[in-house]
């Protein structure tokens, strides 16, 4: 391997190229005619424009992409998170063309892909579900449905990013939830195939990083909270998770591996649980890619997972064994994206005027702006990820409030009053946090329910 494209853009472009550059790889930017001037095109070796500014005539084109690999001469395509990350269909092709796709194995992302094929298998290897349905539709959902109990959660088979879910607290809604989730993950998705599945009341989110190599090792790398979420897309995440002791740590890793194995997984990938009062967990899904909040697991591990991925797909060995994995202090990452709290959150596309991160002890930037760069309203509304570390849960809290304090974005408006309205709220302080407390409590402006 000499030359990585990368197939994203933004904040993961930057974090791969970085990774990249440190393991002596030349890289291959591409990007939409909206991003000319984005800060990975800078950053990259090569640049190649893919199409225009909407996402499925650029970042989404598999045609144009794979005509960037052939001009570019690359030998291997990181996909980032989004877009293609978790397209089989993408991983295949760079298999024929003879380019090595930096994650897992095309058969592994189409039997995780699939949310009712996932909950299979997961079955199958011992791992807990939560009580579901296979897909299903029309009449036979009504029966699904009155089996099950309510409430219940309809779900998109191939969804993902909290699109095609809705909440059914009874029989009346059912109708009107399986025409809307439909809808929106034919939309979204291409499939309109949904399943039914119990809903948890109040769980948490905790998931676990594995990864794997081909030579049959599969190392996890402990849990990370995701449970503050809105509209079930994550705000806030923390490594490790208030009240995980070691022994359910352990459980759920193993159950995490057996997962792992089960598909023959290779790469970085995240099985994701809920978690109820009581302390049981339940598998949900597999992300067949690297997550936005990997960098959390990195701070408190050590573990450089991005050019770990790198290496495991030229062929070598983790460079670590499960033994050699200790979690040590605590990392936050909150989401800096480009919304207006005080407006229901609407986009807010713009040039960034004055960009100044922070810095000091225990603080992390993964940006993939600068002043003048421009938030095209075409694409994911995130700017920076930032994320603090320290020796326990409250320095962590301490230095991410003394980092939102000093971080200066101007131009457009961001979500850091949010985060600075979280890491101020005494449930959050107490690490009492569940799927829908975030909606239910802690919101601004005309969002906020009481």
């Amino acid at each position: 391997m000499r030359k990585v494209l990368i197939a994203n853009r933004g904040e993961i472009a930057v974090r791969v190229i970085r990774a990249c550059r440190e393991l002596g790889l030349r890289t291959v930017a591409v990007y939409s005619e909206a991003d000319r001037s984005s800060l990975h095109v800078a950053m990259a070796d090569e640049a190649v424009l893919v199409g225009p500014a909407p996402a499925r005539q650029s970042y989404l084109s598999i045609p144009n992409l794979m005509r960037a690999v052939s001009e570019s001469g690359a030998d291997a395509v990181h996909p980032g998170y989004g877009f293609l990350a978790e397209n089989r269909d993408f991983a295949q092709v760079c298999e024929l063309w003879g380019v090595k796709f930096i994650g897992p194995r095309p058969e592994a992302i189409g039997r995780m892909g699939g949310k009712a094929v996932a909950r299979q298998t997961a079955q199958a290897a011992g791992v807990p579900v939560v009580p579901g349905t296979d897909p299903v539709a029309g009449a036979q959902a009504v029966a699904a449905a009155q089996e099950l109990g309510y409430p219940l959660m309809v779900k998109a088979s191939a969804g993902g990013g909290g699109r095609g879910i809705r909440v059914v607290e009874g029989p009346h809604e059912l109708e009107a939830a399986l025409e809307r989730a439909s809808s929106e993950a034919q939309a979204a998705f291409g499939s309109s195939e949904l399943y039914l599945e119990r809903l948890i009341v109040h769980p948490r989110h905790v998931e676990i990083q594995v990864i794997a190599d081909e030579h049959g090792h599969v190392v996890t790398l402990g849990e990370r909270e995701s449970s503050l979420q809105r509209r079930r897309q994550k705000v806030l995440e923390e490594a490790p998770a208030v009240g995980v002791t070691p022994a359910l740590r352990q459980e759920m890793s193993d159950a995490a591996a057996r997962v792992a194995r089960a598909v023959d997984y290779v790469s970085a990938g995240t099985v994701e649980f809920l978690l109820d009062a009581e302390g049981r967990f339940y598998f949900i899904e597999m992300n067949t890619r690297i997550q936005v909040e990997h960098a959390c697991t990195e701070l408190v591990t050590g573990v450089d997972i991005v050019k770990e991925q790198i290496r495991v797909a030229q062929g070598e060995p983790l460079s670590f064994g499960q033994e050699d994995v200790q979690l040590r202090g605590w990392a936050i990452e909150c989401r800096i994206n480009a919304e207006n709290p005080a407006r229901d959150f609407a986009p807010s596309p713009g040039v960034i005027t004055e960009y100044r991160p922070p810095g000091g002890p225990g603080i992390r930037v993964d940006a993939g702006v600068a002043a003048g760069s421009v938030i095209p309203p075409f694409y994911d509304s995130m700017v920076a990820k930032l994320l603090s570390w320290g020796r326990d849960r409250p320095e962590a809290i301490a230095r991410m409030r003394r980092a939102l304090d000093e971080f200066r974005i101007e131009g457009i408006h961001t979500t850091i009053p949010l985060h600075q309205r979280i890491l101020e709220d005494p449930r959050f302080l107490a690490g009492q946090v569940h799927t829908s407390l975030l909606e239910a409590s802690m919101m601004p402006g005309p969002t906020r329910v009481t």
